[in-house]
């Protein structure tokens, strides 16, 4: 009988996708209450950072090597501060779904980064991936307009969704150096902190009822410290480019969200766009060996 290890890997990885995709359309909840996208960053590494530091202590993991800081320094600049922001902005110019969409235009970015700064060969199958991935935000663009109140498309839009992909990026860039060697809640009990300490200067606390406190502890608790978790158990018991597979359903599910609460809606080639920034992240993911240099 076969292991069911990889297949509690998949639900774990596949649970934390859903939740990922929740966080657009929770977030447009707390922004329309009147939250600035700069205070709800701020609340979400926050309280994620409190719970990443009691995991680590009573786990004993709390050290990291005086080396390393620079470095998770930088991380929580790009990772942590710019990375939430980017993406929650993100969310109030452009709605939830194409947010989502945009984001995952990530893993291009670090086939870019990657062949521009650490010598990774540039392949067919990479130009491929980053082909589709341009081609599929461009349609997702066209098939945004028109679409009414719920859905809106412009320069800030993309912009900061192609933002908040970049600094996505930063998670596969540092990540293949640093999660190796350390465990997740030992970096993000440090990270988390820093990033929403260099925000906290421009924060304008906004007046808050106690649903919109709670769904501020949910950003906080669900998509970020719980999702994390999930998908740290399931590398476990995954290969990494399975479960980045497997995580694309984020997209999808954000979108399915985002149409059921708020209406938000693409036009067909929006849609078209949408699997092909997906399909770029798959061949991106692909486990096979790629020997085909330009």
């Amino acid at each position: 009988m076969p292991s069911s290890a990889p297949l509690a890997g998949y639900l774990a990885i596949a649970i934390a996708a859903a939740l990922w995709g929740s966080l657009g359309v929770v977030s447009r909840i707390i922004l329309e209450a009147g939250v600035e996208p700069l205070e709800l960053s701020v609340w979400r590494a926050s309280i994620a950072g409190a719970l990443f530091a009691a995991h680590a202590i009573a786990r004993g993991r709390t050290r990291v090597a005086r080396a390393d800081w620079p470095a998770l320094a930088l991380f929580a600049v790009v990772g942590v501060s710019l990375f939430y922001l980017s993406y929650l902005l993100a969310v109030r110019t452009g709605g939830a779904a194409l947010a989502a969409i945009l984001l995952y235009t990530a893993p291009a970015w670090v086939a870019l980064a990657s062949a521009l700064w650490l010598d990774e060969p540039m392949t067919r199958r990479k130009l491929a991936a980053l082909a589709l991935t341009l081609v599929g935000v461009a349609c997702v663009a066209l098939g945004a307009r028109g679409q009414g109140a719920a859905l809106h498309v412009g320069a800030a839009a993309l912009g900061w969704g192609l933002l908040s992909g970049i600094a996505y990026a930063s998670y596969y860039l540092f990540g293949k150096r640093y999660f190796t060697r350390y465990e997740a809640p030992t970096l993000f009990m440090y990270v988390l902190p820093l990033g929403a300490l260099l925000l906290v200067p421009g924060v304008h606390p906004a007046p808050k009822d106690a649903a919109t406190w709670g769904w501020i502890a949910y950003v906080g608790v669900v998509p970020t410290y719980v999702a994390l978790q999930l998908y740290e158990a399931g590398l476990k018991r995954v290969e990494a480019t399975r479960a980045v597979t497997i995580a694309t359903l984020e997209p999808v599910v954000a979108a399915g969200l985002a149409y059921a609460v708020w209406g938000e809606a693409l036009r067909p080639i929006g849609y078209l766009g949408t699997a092909l920034v997906l399909a770029g992240v798959l061949l991106m993911s692909s486990a096979a060996p790629d020997h085909d240099q330009p």
